[in-house]
Parts: C-alpha cells; structure tokens; sequence
C-alpha cells in the first residue's frame, strides 16, 4: 500500500510533485467526503500556482463522495473557516502552503462549526483511506459553486471593535504578493462605510503565485526590511505583514522595529480583558512571563496549553477561553469560532492605540523592559533528544520550577526558559525570559546555547 508522505500531524504538506498532486488531491477529497459524510464543504485557495488546479481535482473527489463544494475561489485559510460557519457547512478545505518554499502546498482541514481535523481527530482516518482507495459509492454526485463571501467576513472583521473609537491612523500593511491583498480591500471598504479615519499604505498588495518579493514570511529577518522601510517613509503609526495564507500578522512599530509576537499575545489579552475583564486567556509554554503579568493585573485567568493549533483550540473551548495566543504570531478568538485570524489583530491594535494615545513603540517598551525575552532560536540538530536530556540533567535539580508540559520549562527565580523539540521541522527551539533585567536574559541565553551546541 502507497504510503502518502504529505500527512502531517496537524495537516496536509508536501513538495509538489511525488508528494503532493492532483491524483493525491482527488483521493484527499474523495477520502474526506467518505469520512467526514459532509452534505456542503467550503474550499479556498492561496496564490500559489498549483492551488488553482490542486483545489479543482479536491473538489472533484468531494463530489464523487457526494458532497457540494462551496469555491470561495482565491482565499486565506480564516476565510475558510468563517465561509464554514457562516455557510453552515459541514466543513471545509483551504489549499495553502502558507510559509513553505515555492515547490511545496498542501491543505488545512476542518470539519462543522470550522473544528480542527488533525492526527487525533480524523487526519489518520482520512490519509488510510486516500492510501487504500477502498471507495464506495456515494450514490450520488455533489456539484460545486462559486461563492462570494468578502464581504460578510469583512463586516464580521469589524464586530470585533468600535469602529467609532478609532483615531486617525496610518498603517502600512504589506500582504507579501499572498492572499491577504483582496481581503484587506474589503476590510478598507467597510471601514470606509463607517467613516474610520484609517489610511491603508499597502505595499506588495497584488497578489501573485510567482512571489516576485519572495515567499511570505515575517519570521525570516531578510523578509522584514520593506515594511520597516514603509513605516519610515510614510511616517506612519505602524506596520503590519502577513504570511501567505494570512493566518499570522506580524507587527512593526512606528520607527519600523519589529515586534516579538509575545508582547502582542499580551497587547492582545490586555484588549480583551477591557472588553471582557474576567475573561480566560490561553497561553503557550515557550514565554509566559509577561502574559501571566497582565492578564493577572486585569484581573482575568491565563491558562497554559501545549503549541499548537490543535491543542490551543481544544483547550480554549474546554474552558470558554475569550483568546488564545501563541508567541509564533498564531492568535485564537472564541467568537471566531475558537479559530486563529490574522486580521483581527491588527484591528484590536489600532483599536487599543486609539483609545490609549500612546505609540505602539511606547505600548510594548514597557513590557519589553519588564520581561526582555531572547526571541525564539532555533538549532538544526542531530540528536536533539540527547541535547533535551544534557540541560534537563544540569538545570532541573536547582530550579524553583520544572514543567515538561511541552519540551521542557525551567523557572530559575529571576530568569526561565523553554527548550522543545519542533513538530513540524527537525530543530530544538529554546527561548529565555528574564524579569528586568535583560543583561542576565542575554548571559543565560548565551550560556544555554554553549551547552547545546557543545552537547
């Protein structure tokens, strides 16, 4: 039996070709069809050359399964989730690759209500079944349509602020050549209908599969000079860029500095919490200091979750959470069906600049001096268990708290920090937090890479 190589433990990814074509498309979507027995699946897909054609085959296989295809056409991946619920369809499939190198796509699954399908939760059953072809017969074929959704989602976008509260802003955002440029014009649109005094500089708007601006991806220092340049330029209030399926925002602030996604974790709690002042914020493990602090102070609950879409959404609706955020730039919301948004973000910023008066750099420097943070470091690694084991072995002994929620935390009193193994690629993760004191964060960060790389 043909082993498919593209499942993953949270979706579908692979490189183009052997891994990943319009074959193994039509059996992802035959398979889906046949597990999930949804009457009406929503499908998008990223700019990418090969989603146009990888989308048409998948919905080929959801007919012969007997589903209906809803085709939001060109999309990010959260368009999918709200045309789920929105559509009240009983799933939906969005065709992306999101950051990974232009030879690769792959898909992000859900089911009813935009439900995360991974390893745990149907992924297994539906690659098992895409691998062994045992079809049976629908008995009947679903038919597909085009449908447009702009902009009720634009429309829902904004329920998440006051609109009214809104200052006269300038903002660069850059949508990378991805899919986030059509959602941005319907989101400008419908602040425009509300008479917001908000100016859009967009830079790398139109979207285009060749990425003459290279791949969408903020994380990667090399990608972050044009919108830090934009800021500059256009004195504007700040800046925001996306990956290519617009899952994650990255933020910049008026002098064009790149903002860690863990103060925005925080940025974003503080909003909610003044919304909603007894609410429950999920958290990952990596840095949690400053997270704790303020959702603490305002008088909600922060809650510890694995890394993870799977398990941030599943524990955010255990508990009712009202927000969850990872410090990878991934931010959950409840009313979005518990699901990750990178373009409600942004909103809830300029929100939380207009009503505080203060500069986004003012805003963040000082949870920046109240708990620097190394950001995260990554290390290509042969045996990176063995690497897990040498700093468990020297620092769990005398520590004030040892978690081995995910990889392993280690609180020291005035510094901690958390070393994993990554779930996705074959690297060790480490970042390190101090309590004001970035000197002593800087040393043990160094101290702590001598170890691994020395191990």
């Amino acid at each position: 039996m043909e082993t498919l190589s593209c499942f993953k433990a949270y979706d579908i990814r692979g490189k183009l070709g052997d891994e990943l074509n319009e074959a193994i498309a039509y059996r992802i979507g035959r398979a889906y069809g046949e597990i999930i027995r949804p009457r009406r699946v929503v499908v998008g897909g990223d700019v990418r050359l090969s989603s146009e054609a990888l989308k048409a085959a998948l919905a080929e296989g959801l007919m012969d399964a007997g589903a209906d295809v809803l085709d939001l056409g060109m999309s990010g991946t959260e368009e999918v989730y709200f045309g789920t619920v929105h559509l009240d369809a009983d799933g939906g499939i969005e065709v992306t690759a999101s950051h990974n190198p232009i030879d690769y796509n792959g898909m992000k699954l859900v089911r009813e209500r935009s439900r995360p399908i991974s390893g745990d939760s149907g992924l297994r059953d539906i690659q098992r079944l895409a691998e062994t072809q045992a079809w049976t017969d629908s008995g009947k074929r679903g038919v597909i349509r085009a449908v447009d959704i702009k902009d009720a989602y634009a429309d829902h976008m904004l329920s998440y602020i006051d609109v009214k509260k809104l200052k006269p802003l300038k903002l660069v955002v850059n949508s990378g050549n991805g899919a986030a440029g059509p959602a941005l014009d319907a989101i400008e649109k419908a602040l425009k209908r509300c008479g917001a005094p908000v100016e859009l500089i967009k830079i790398h708007h139109e979207p285009d599969g060749n990425f003459p601006n290279g791949i969408p991806n903020p994380l990667l220092v090399e990608n972050r000079s044009a919108t830090a340049d934009a800021v500059k330029k256009h004195i504007a209030d700040m800046g925001v860029a996306w990956d290519g399926d617009f899952d994650r925002c990255f933020f910049f602030d008026e002098h064009g500095r790149f903002i860690e996604g863990y103060y925005i974790v925080g940025l974003l709690a503080e909003a909610f919490l003044k919304k909603e002042p007894d609410g429950k914020i999920i958290h990952d493990p990596r840095l949690t200091w400053n997270t704790v602090d303020i959702v603490n102070s305002r008088g909600g609950k922060a809650i510890q979750s694995k890394t993870g879409h799977a398990f941030i959404k599943e524990r955010m609706r255990q508990e009712d959470a009202i927000y969850g955020g990872e410090m990878s730039a991934h931010h959950y919301f409840r009313d979005f069906s518990y699901c990750d948004s990178g373009m409600i973000p942004w909103l809830l910023v300029a929100e939380l600049i207009s009503e505080s008066g203060k500069k986004m750099g003012a805003l963040v420097n000082e949870r920046v001096s109240l708990y620097p943070s190394s950001g995260e470091i990554n290390r290509e690694l042969h045996n990176p268990e063995k690497v897990i084991g040498a700093v468990r072995k020297i620092y769990a002994n005398h520590c004030q708290n040892f978690e081995e929620v995910d990889g392993i935390s280690v609180d020291m009193g005035e510094w901690r920090f958390n070393l994993r193994l990554s779930n996705t690629e074959p690297l060790i993760r480490l970042n390190v937090e101090s309590k004001g004191n970035a000197a002593l964060m800087k040393d043990k960060t160094d101290e702590l890479l001598r170890i691994i790389d020395e191990s």
